[in-house]
């Protein structure tokens, strides 16, 4: 277990801040950013990475994007391929990071 910045994972302060308001709950990122059992700190609320998994694009479901931030899985996908300028690939794999609130 580490602590890490809460940018390390989460790169945008508008995505901390959905953290912070329960939101987003995980995060998919093309690359491993933190480990589980890493502690990250938002605001003065400490954050435990519970899970990280990698998984193909194409298994997520709209539940995940919920816990992203989106309503469903239609629009996490039109919100993905147009900040990152990419046509969605159900076949890509990304790391999938879970975190929660620690008690």
């Amino acid at each position: 277990m580490a602590h890490i910045d809460a940018s390390t994972l989460l790169p945008a302060e508008r995505i901390r801040q959905k953290v912070l308001d329960g939101e987003i709950t995980q995060l998919h990122r093309g690359d491993q950013h933190a480990d589980e059992g890493d502690v990250f700190e938002i605001d003065g609320t400490e954050f435990v990475v519970t899970a990280v998994e990698t998984e193909r694009l194409g298994e997520m479901t709209d539940e995940d994007a919920r816990a992203e931030g989106s309503p469903d899985l239609e629009s996490y996908k039109r919100r993905i391929e147009r900040t990152h300028d990419t046509e969605w690939d159900d076949d890509d794999e990304a790391v999938v990071h879970r975190f929660e609130p620690r008690e």
